[in-house]
C-alpha cells in the first residue's frame, strides 16, 4: 500500500452511462448494478483519462493510501477484457502519462488523451491534379448515429462501415477505398453516448441480416471505445458476425 492518486466515485452522481468505461484505458472501471465500480485498484493509474468522460462529475481523483499501479497486470486484465490491440493503446496511454508526469508545465487531465494531443502535421507539396473531380460514393442520409433507424432499407443485407468521425478528414481515400458499397454509421465514442451506440447498434443488427461489419478507427486510444461498443452490440443481438478493423493514423495512412 502506498499513498497515490487514484479514482474515486461518487455513486450518488453516477447515472450508470458507461462513458467513463470506454475511457479508461487500463480497463480499470466497469458498469456493475447500474453504477460505476473500480474492479481493482491496482489497475487504475491515477490519472484521470476516464474523467473527462463523466457527464454529471460523478469521477474525482483523490490522494490515498491504495494499492500500487500494476502494469504488468493491468496489461493482462486488458489483454483478457478487449483484446491485443487494447493493450498496445493502453501502453500508448502510458507514454503519454509519463510524458506529462516529467512535463514542467501544469498538470493537465484534458490534455492527457493521446487523442487530444496537439500536433502539427507538415506535408510536401501535393501534386496530384486538383482538377480531377472523385465522385462521392455516399449511398444513404442520415450518417450520424444517433440520428440512424435501425429499420432504414439500406442496413438490410449490407454491409456495415462504422467510422470514426475524424477517419473520412485524416483518411484521403475514405470514399473509394472504405466507404463504396457500404451502409455507413458515423460517430465519436469519445464524445458521444456509448451505451447509447451499443443499444442503437444492438437494433441494426438484430433486426437487418447484415453481411458484415466494418470498422475505421483512428490509431488514438481513446478510438478503441469504437470496436468495444460494436464488439457488446454483437454479442447483446445474438448474431455471428464477420468484423474487420481498419485502422487510420494521423499522419493519414492505414496502418
Amino acid at each position: 500500500m502506498a499513498k497515490r492518486k487514484i479514482i474515486r466515485i461518487n455513486e450518488n452522481k453516477c447515472n450508470g452511462c458507461g462513458n467513463c468505461v470506454t475511457g479508461c484505458h487500463e480497463g480499470a472501471l466497469q458498469i456493475i448494478d447500474g453504477k460505476a465500480k473500480l474492479v481493482n485498484e491496482s489497475f487504475c493509474d491515477g490519472f484521470g483519462d476516464c474523467i473527462g468522460e463523466c457527464p454529471t462529475g460523478a469521477l474525482v481523483i483523490e490522494e490515498r493510501e491504495a494499492e500500487e499501479f500494476d502494469l504488468q497486470a493491468t496489461a493482462e486484465h486488458v489483454k483478457d477484457l478487449r483484446g491485443e490491440e487494447a493493450v498496445e493503446e493502453m501502453l500508448a496511454a502510458q507514454e503519454v502519462h509519463d510524458d506529462n508526469e516529467n512535463d514542467t508545465k501544469p498538470h493537465s487531465h484534458s490534455g492527457g488523451c493521446p487523442g487530444s494531443r496537439m500536433r502539427v502535421m507538415k506535408t510536401e507539396n501535393n501534386t496530384t491534379n486538383k482538377n480531377v473531380k472523385i465522385d462521392s460514393e455516399l449511398e444513404q442520409w442520415p450518417v450520424q448515429i444517433h440520428l440512424l433507424s435501425p429499420n432504414a432499407p439500406y442496413f438490410e443485407n449490407a454491409d456495415l462501415l462504422v467510422t470514426a468521425d475524424c477517419v473520412p478528414t485524416a483518411y484521403a481515400n475514405y470514399h473509394q477505398d472504405l466507404l463504396k458499397g457500404k451502409a455507413v454509421a458515423l460517430g465519436c465514442p469519445k464524445l458521444d453516448d456509448a451505451n447509447a451506440y451499443i443499444e442503437k447498434f444492438t437494433q441494426i443488427i438484430a433486426n437487418n441480416n447484415l453481411n458484415s461489419i466494418t470498422i475505421a478507427r483512428m490509431e488514438v486510444p481513446c478510438c478503441g471505445g469504437l470496436v468495444h461498443i460494436v464488439e457488446e452490440a454483437i454479442k447483446a443481438a445474438q448474431v455471428d458476425l464477420n468484423v474487420e478493423i481498419i485502422t487510420v493514423g494521423i499522419d493519414g495512412e492505414l496502418k
